[in-house]
């Protein structure tokens, strides 16, 4: 397993389809609402791919908002949930914002993802909330915390 910046389009179109299939397909989340401003490579955010054998399954993006590093659009094809892939977007998503010099990582996970995400190094820093109509808690990592 790997990950990787995605640098062309035709990669962005790979994490837009798994995007499509997890959010949309798998979990009900709206089209209309999966997609934003921020998916382009015009820099605004750093997407990346996850590849199992040599196949991508996986994907996520990171925006710097004021001093923190949000990660954002976090998924996994559902076969390859069980490899440790989860671990390897987050980290590299968070090595991304290291080299913008942030101070904290922060993202709105899914509440049934709190677990991962605490065994991780984050924290639960909000109630639940609902996001896109589904309920969703803030989570924020200190980045001088390794």
């Amino acid at each position: 397993m790997n990950s990787k910046k995605i640098t062309v389009a035709e990669e962005l179109d790979l994490a837009f389809a798994i995007r499509k299939e997890v959010f949309v397909e798998e979990q009900g989340f709206s089209l209309k609402d999966e997609f934003d401003e921020f998916d382009r490579l015009d820099g605004q955010a750093e997407h990346i791919l996850v590849y199992h054998d040599s196949q991508p399954v996986g994907t996520g993006r990171v925006r710097i908002v004021g001093n923190s590093g949000k990660l954002e659009r976090i998924c996994i094809l559902e076969p390859y949930r069980k490899f440790g892939l989860g671990k390897t977007i987050i980290k590299t998503l968070e090595e991304i914002a290291r080299e913008k010099a942030v101070t904290q990582v922060k993202l709105h996970g899914q509440t049934q993802a709190e677990g991962f995400y605490h065994k991780l190094g984050y924290k639960t820093s909000s109630d639940v909330f609902l996001e896109d109509g589904g309920p969703h808690i803030l989570m924020t990592k200190e980045m001088t915390d390794e």
